[in-house]
């Protein structure tokens, strides 16, 4: 029995678990401590003493997926995003181990984040290691080990949380998922522009250009 959004679920397989979860893969899943009873201090200890990022969901830790180019273009949009916020003094824009608690026992790990200033106490940066609070955007940088399902899942999570825009980055297809609502979305190839509608207005951002940073190379 594991507690799920709202209710208790019964789960009697660890493929059940699984299917839960967005049909991951087994191994993104850690069973110490057992699934069900994980809690934010888990989170935090399995990062502090593993290395290991890890998102609590219904009582499980589960491992984010991650990969070199994916981690490669994730730091290319904070740069490019970070930027654009700064100089505007917005608020902030967070990088792949920005822990935030969207709900009561619910600590996501968006790649990118950007939260504006009046969603944050005081309008400061926040102390606590996993702050309750909902980013303006979040962005994930999709990896091999992601599912649909899995992101389906968090897309409702996150809009469940108040967030107002999410960007599913695609290193494979070099597409970008844009979604205003779980199911309002639109899919951007590489002669289209990504801008921040009316979460970062003037934002503009050419797809075919971000996702050129696969493409560098040095001189010989």
């Amino acid at each position: 029995m594991i507690a799920g959004p709202g209710t208790a679920v019964a789960l009697e397989t660890l493929a059940d678990l699984l299917d839960h979860l967005g049909d991951i893969a087994p191994e993104r899943v850690r069973l110490s401590p057992a699934p069900g009873t994980a809690t934010e201090a888990d989170v935090l200890h399995v990062h502090d003493h593993a290395g290991r990022l890890c998102e609590l969901v219904d009582g499980v830790l589960v491992e984010k997926a991650m990969g070199f180019r994916e981690s490669l273009l994730a730091a290319t949009l904070i740069i490019i995003l970070g930027n654009f916020v700064r100089s505007r003094n917005l608020g902030l824009v967070t990088a792949p181990d920005g822990m935030v608690r969207l709900a009561a026992g619910l600590v996501r790990i968006p790649d990118v984040a950007f939260i504006a200033w009046d969603r944050l106490p005081d309008r400061r940066v926040p102390t606590a290691p996993i702050p309750a609070l909902a980013p303006n955007l979040a962005v994930e940088v999709l990896s091999a080990g992601n599912t649909t399902r899995e992101m389906a899942r968090k897309c409702r999570e996150y809009f469940a949380a108040d967030v107002q825009l999410i960007w599913l980055v695609d290193p494979e297809t070099r597409t970008i998922v844009v979604h205003t609502a779980p199911e309002d979305s639109t899919l951007l190839h590489a002669e289209d522009t990504l801008e921040g509608g009316t979460v970062l207005p003037g934002f503009a951002l050419s797809v075919q250009a971000f996702f050129a940073e696969l493409d560098r190379q040095g001189d010989s």
